[in-house]
């Protein structure tokens, strides 16, 4: 299996599906497949008739077993940090990638794997998948984009997370705010379509700034962070997409 995401698109191109191709049906994850996945995440940012993406796993039954234990057991003080800088680049690569990325999550989602879906802008889960954050019980501290979490499910509910090592099943990661929405196995597929599709209903300038807004909300204090939304704002009537969504809004009140 080559290294990397295998990319395939919607008919119509709006739509990209990442599958990242980990190894063994776990789907574990080593810093070739991330330095390679990375690199053609960024390939598709300046694809301007894009829409939304979806990552996934390499198989439909599993999403990310967390990081190539073979691979972490072997590392050294020389060659630690380029390991871990592999997962965080391969996040930063979605995190930079213009319109929202929805994972779809099946199986595990665990340790770096559940970092990858916490940079995602959405996660949309099966039933029985299942989550964790492990990694002190193999010895090293959950690190990068770990530090997403506080701002999805809070402090107490990441320290859980973190210290304790354990697993939470899909319901409970629903009701913490890790996931949402949660469907069947079988059905997992037709409810990623749903919010594909609603991703696509919004204006596409408008979709991207939100996005890019709503990340720059996480860094700004909250002074600041309205402001940049103003700006933005002010930005989105450059175009003519308000003017030609609020007309269509009228229009289809008018056929209703």
């Amino acid at each position: 299996m080559t290294p990397g995401v295998r990319v395939s698109y919607s008919a119509d191109g709006e739509v990209v599906h990442f599958a990242l191709q980990g190894r063994t049906r776990l789907n574990l994850i080593g810093g070739e497949t991330l330095r390679a996945g990375a690199a053609q995440i960024r390939a598709c940012h300046q694809d301007a008739h894009l829409r939304c993406a979806v990552l996934t796993g390499s198989a439909p039954d599993n999403f990310i077993g967390g990081a190539d234990l073979k691979e972490l057991g072997a590392l050294t003080p020389d060659t630690a940090e380029a390991f871990i800088r592999s997962i965080h680049d391969f996040c930063a690569a979605l995190r930079a990638l213009p319109v929202p990325v929805v994972a779809r999550v099946a199986g595990h989602c665990l340790g770096g794997g559940l970092e990858i879906a916490a940079a995602c802008d959405l996660r949309v889960a099966a039933s029985d998948s299942q989550f964790g954050m492990p990694e002190v019980r193999v010895g090293v501290p959950s690190v990068i984009e770990a530090a997403l979490l506080p701002a999805l499910i809070g402090w107490g509910r990441t320290r859980e997370l973190l210290l304790r090592g354990h697993l939470i099943d899909a319901d409970t990661a629903e009701r913490i705010g890790l996931v949402g929405p949660v469907a069947a196995p079988a059905e997992l597929d037709g409810l990623v379509a749903r919010v594909v599709d609603d991703i696509r209903a919004g204006a596409p300038g408008a979709v991207r700034a939100q996005k890019q807004l709503c990340q720059r909300w996480e860094e700004l204090p909250l002074r600041e962070a309205i402001e940049a939304g103003v700006a933005a704002f002010v930005r989105t009537y450059d175009s003519d997409e308000p003017a030609r969504y609020v007309a269509a809004f009228f229009a289809g009140r008018q056929r209703a």
